[in-house]
């Protein structure tokens, strides 16, 4: 079986010690992504454009891995305020449309105090 790895330039991936996904044996692993945009080391304050860039950098490495967003099957939504998952359910509605995956929500602190959404999701690669 062949492992590729896939990183997004993330400093917290190489601090940590994690990949932005793993594929192996026809599937994708994203690991959690929380809405940092990578290329200015910035996080919005509002948690749809967390989610927005969470959902945006989690197609880019499922690109990447030869996948994408309507071969997720299953999706995990950690917040830290579940006051705030309803706002976010026009962005995983439009993400998600066509895929369907089984999803959970976890309320849960995270890494940071600026973190509203974190997203990790499991897709076949076709």
């Amino acid at each position: 079986m062949t492992v590729r790895h896939i990183s997004t330039g993330s400093p917290f991936e190489e601090k940590i010690g994690y990949s932005r996904a793993v594929v192996a044996d026809g599937w994708a692993f994203v690991a959690g992504t929380t809405g940092y945009d990578y290329a200015t080391m910035t996080m919005p304050e509002d948690v749809t454009d967390q989610c927005r860039n969470a959902l945006a950098t989690i197609g880019r490495a499922l690109e990447e891995a030869g996948s994408g967003l309507d071969h997720v099957v299953r999706v995990t939504y950690i917040l830290p305020d579940k006051a705030d998952w309803p706002a976010c359910w026009p962005v995983t509605s439009a993400a998600f449309a066509r895929a369907r995956p089984a999803a959970t929500m976890i309320q849960a602190g995270l890494q940071e105090p600026e973190m509203k959404i974190e997203i990790e999701v499991t897709a076949r690669v076709p």
